[in-house]
């Protein structure tokens, strides 16, 4: 429903003559649109050339329409039961309301004279259009229609389930050139690319008895996406589309499988990890979206300045082990990444062994393990050592024979850095010693032990001034600290944060250097709560301690650090 050109020259020219835009903004914006398509005041909104509510404003008064802020409406079911989601989708509109013979509906394009009337044959109705970004329609169809509508009504007449089932393996795709077909294929693509655009790390599939769920995880937390409600009938469909993609086994529905898929969206290539679990009411499936391009430098982290260059001086050692300690999902690889990238040069020889290998290092050696055919944490190492390295990462440490070998390699003149599952960094001593480790090899051969947590960053759009919350701070450990002069921060929630008043996540730290008092408690087989009370009185901060000071800085909220921290809380 793009305009003519002449027409979109226009627009750009009044534009121009209202002072919005210069020539050379509405040159670039029309080279850009011959590029990639779209409507013209759409291009000039994404390229940062007009604000949106300016332009539609100016768009109001030329076409002589209402401009309408979608987000600000709330849509009746039984409207938008009145068009089709294929034919909103097709012609990026959208029912907003209905009075007796009338339906309004919101439209980029007030001039498509064509599309109205077809609309006006369809419904047999008296056709009002109001002006909408096209931007705002489009996530209007996902809202109220749910992700994929229009293909799940194409298909439901015209193919058959047997029929969807049997698609052709793609071993690579670019998911955004092959959504042209009404079919299952097209179906699973939109799934992908709209939790690609949601920031989504997770995929969740879930079947019940009478419906099929889809939620995407975003920042760490789970949201439930509007899907068709018709998607239950494609269930199978779905689930072997993935499992064709990932080269598992579409016959196999009893048993647990874990694969892989390779995507392209747009230059951004996603790795995608896929995990299979049979339920009472069919295949259950997680899918991780992995950035292939996505590398965080040290300094982007969340590290504050003191503890930057703790760590940065802890990575420049020549051997010892610097343990990462945290729960599944805390980012502890992320930041062991990191680490390796800042100090990865031609020097050295690094090798690491995971499970699975998350991001491909240009100038490290990755090998994953494969316990089916005996290639586990231990086996690698002892096999890593005989290719001379300098440098190692063991993806985790799950047993005394694994801990041992790593201990004994960074006491034989290696730096070597792994991951723990404790709640804080003193835990770590513990859980080694737990293991079997002798605790003069702990003393001896670790660093450091660092515990993180990723807490939600507040959305920089709608970021306001809040009130304290007594009750918070007070669990926080600060209430009794002078607050005049501290401001805190909380996000309103805007279409850009999805009404969450968070986008995005950074990490909190606990950095706990192994230094002689540390080492001789350890010797004495002390506990973690006085090893760690020693550690604060060292310099030490808390995980909570550095919430704090991200609070204070306006990067989140009291609440946010409270949420993650307190399974740290509870155990002590």
């Amino acid at each position: 429903m793009n305009m003519p050109l002449r027409e979109a020259e226009l627009i750009g020219q009044l534009l121009i003559q209202k002072g919005l835009i210069t020539l050379e903004s509405l040159e670039r914006a029309l080279l850009e649109q011959e590029k990639s398509g779209g409507l013209l005041g759409t291009v000039l909104v994404r390229l940062g050339f007009v604000a949106e509510e300016k332009l539609y404003k100016v768009l109001s008064e030329q076409f002589g329409t209402k401009y309408v802020k979608l987000s600000n409406i709330k849509i009746q079911h039984s409207t938008i039961e009145q068009i089709p989601a294929k034919f909103a989708t097709h012609y990026k509109l959208i029912p907003i309301s209905i009075e007796e013979n009338t339906i309004t509906v919101a439209t980029s394009n007030p001039l498509d004279i064509h599309t109205l009337d077809d609309l006006k044959l369809l419904l047999k109705k008296h056709v009002k259009a109001v002006l909408a970004s096209e931007d705002d329609i489009i996530d209007a169809i996902r809202k109220y229609y749910g992700v994929g509508a229009e293909t799940i009504e194409k298909i439901i007449p015209e193919v058959s389930e047997e029929k969807i089932v049997s698609v052709q393996s793609q071993v690579t795709e670019d998911i955004v050139k092959s959504t042209e077909d009404a079919s299952i294929i097209k179906f699973v693509n939109q799934i992908l690319l709209e939790a690609y655009k949601d920031r989504a790390t997770d995929i969740h599939i879930e079947p019940y008895e009478d419906e099929l769920k889809i939620r995407y995880r975003i920042d760490g937390i789970l949201y439930d996406t509007k899907v068709p409600p018709d998607i239950k009938r494609f269930q199978s469909a779905i689930i072997s589309r993935i499992k064709i993609m990932a080269n598992l086994n579409v016959a196999e529905k009893r048993l647990p499988q874990d694969g892989r898929i390779k995507i392209k969206i747009a230059e951004d290539e996603i790795d995608l990890r896929v995990s299979i679990l049979p339920t009472p009411f069919g295949e259950g499936m997680v899918i991780r979206l992995l950035s292939a391009n996505v590398l965080f430098g040290l300094e982007n982290l969340g590290l504050l300045k003191k503890d930057l260059e703790i760590l940065e001086k802890l990575i420049r050692k020549p051997h010892g082990i610097i343990f990462v300690t945290g729960p599944t999902g805390s980012g502890k690889t992320t930041t062991l990444y990191a680490a390796l990238n800042k100090i990865n040069d031609k020097e050295k020889k690094i090798l690491t062994i995971e499970d699975p290998v998350e991001y491909q290092m240009k100038g490290i050696i990755q090998t994953q393990v494969y316990p089916k055919i005996g290639l586990t944490f231990s086996q690698g190492l002892r096999s890593m050592l005989r290719h001379d390295p300098d440098i190692m990462m063991i993806g985790e440490v799950r047993d005394y024979e694994t801990a041992e070998i790593t201990i004994r390699v960074a006491l034989t003149g290696h730096l070597v850095f792994s991951t723990l599952h404790t709640n804080d960094a003193a835990g770590g001593i513990t859980r080694l010693i737990d293991m079997g480790v002798e605790p003069y090899l702990v003393a001896s051969a670790v660093n450091a032990f660092i515990a993180q947590r990723l807490v939600r960053v507040i959305c920089p759009n709608c970021k306001q001034e809040m009130k304290p919350d007594k009750e918070a701070l007070r669990e926080l450990g600060v209430s009794k600290l002078d607050l005049s002069n501290i401001k805190i921060y909380e996000g309103k929630g805007c279409e850009s944060c999805k009404y969450t008043g968070y986008k995005g996540r950074t990490a909190i730290y606990e950095i706990l250097v192994v230094t002689e008092p540390i080492r001789e408690l350890t010797l004495k087989r002390t506990s973690s709560e006085q090893t760690k009370k020693k550690a604060l009185s060292l310099g030490m901060r808390t995980l909570r301690q550095d919430g704090w000071e991200k609070i204070k800085k306006g990067i989140t909220t009291p609440s946010e650090v409270i949420r993650v921290t307190q399974q740290e809380e509870l155990t002590k």
